[in-house]
């Protein structure tokens, strides 16, 4: 006679991380919820949770603590999953979203099948403190394109012409156009601008150096025309390990550069991109297609698959041609940094004369 067996589940710990207080569920190995609690988020008091329930499973959402928990749980033991929230809907759209049940989803999901979180892969320290160094550039930038913007506005309105400049020559070319009682105004913000540049420039020194010490794959990167340190160093520690994408192209998917499917019967309707994955490294990816694709672009295969697209016409066409070449880009990136070959920019070209 068959005898039925039970499936022991692992002990799990669902957490809805808040910046002060974190919502905790604990299920049991039966699949049981043992207990519930609300926790204030400190070092010392996640530290007594977890060493109470050891060897347990740790299930939680990517969000601002993530990474010093995960770091606390994994040191002590802990099997820990980071759900991406992003690929949860059945939390995020919840109708009763709460944080207790919240945490309670995380725990069940992540006890039965946690593959069904799209679990993430935290970066390394090395990684980490590189793009903390890359958002505090982009920082300085976005403020200093902020500044620029409101005092041609605010002279634009009092009919003051101001020439069109590079940002890095607006103050020299500009300040000496604002009259006398706009002064007191407007004088302030160029100065903050000339501190702003002084300060990119500084981390744009750092970009380089640090490169050139720590990350000399960078170099390979930068054969490609239209890819410079800073796209190159970002690239690097966006990607992590490059041996954890099987194949190069995953990696388009992975920036979010891939069309995104909705697909039913006979409807196949054409998409725009998922603009999944980092905002940040896919607007770089963008800037460098575009300089592959602008006036002064080498010639290489990326710019003859780009112009390709673009000659094929229709409102979107050149738009389409950058997103496409963003995409081929990052997956030659990727192939660069795990080969670390030469380039050769007229590969397929090449090969394609030959046959």
């Amino acid at each position: 006679m068959h005898q039925p067996t039970t499936k022991r589940f692992p002990l799990t710990i669902g957490l809805d991380l808040g910046s002060r207080t974190t919502q905790c569920a604990i299920y049991g190995t039966d699949c049981k919820r043992m207990e519930e609690r609300k926790v204030p988020t400190t070092p010392d008091r996640f530290t007594a949770l977890f060493e109470r329930f050891p060897g347990a499973r740790i299930v939680m959402e990517a969000s601002t603590p993530t990474r010093w928990v995960h770091k606390l749980a994994t040191e002590l033991g802990h099997e820990v999953v980071v759900a991406n929230p992003r690929s949860i809907p059945v939390i995020t759209s919840n109708v009763r979203k709460s944080d207790r049940n919240d945490a309670r989803l995380l725990a069940e999901i992540g006890q039965a099948q946690p593959g069904l979180l799209s679990p993430v892969r935290l970066r390394e320290d090395r990684y980490q403190n590189v793009r903390v160094l890359l958002f505090a550039r982009a920082q300085l930038v976005k403020q200093r394109t902020a500044l620029v913007t409101f005092v041609r506005a605010e002279a634009r309105t009092l009919l003051i012409d101001l020439p069109q400049c590079s940002t890095d020559s607006f103050v020299e070319r500009c300040r000496p156009l604002i009259p006398e009682h706009l002064k007191t105004a407007l004088f302030p913000l160029f100065d903050a601008v000339l501190c702003l540049s002084e300060g990119i420039k500084t981390q744009d020194a750092r970009i380089v150096e640090l490169s050139k010490r720590e990350f000399p794959e960078t170099a390979v990167l930068r054969q490609v025309h239209g890819v410079g340190p800073l796209v190159a160093l970002a690239f690097v520690a966006t990607v992590g390990d490059p041996s954890r994408f099987r194949r190069s192209r995953s990696v388009g998917a992975y920036m979010g550069l891939v069309p995104r499917i909705s697909q039913s019967g006979k409807s196949d309707p054409a998409l725009s991109i998922t603009k999944c994955g980092d905002h940040y490294m896919r607007a770089l990816l963008v800037s460098s297609a575009t300089r592959i694709l602008g006036p002064h672009g080498a010639d290489s295969d990326l710019r003859r698959f780009g112009e390709r697209i673009a000659a094929a016409g229709g409102k979107s066409a050149k738009s389409r041609a950058r997103i496409a070449v963003a995409r081929k880009l990052s997956v030659l990136l990727h192939a660069l940094l795990k080969s670390g070959q030469d380039y050769e920019p007229l590969r397929e070209t090449t090969q394609d004369s030959a046959a």
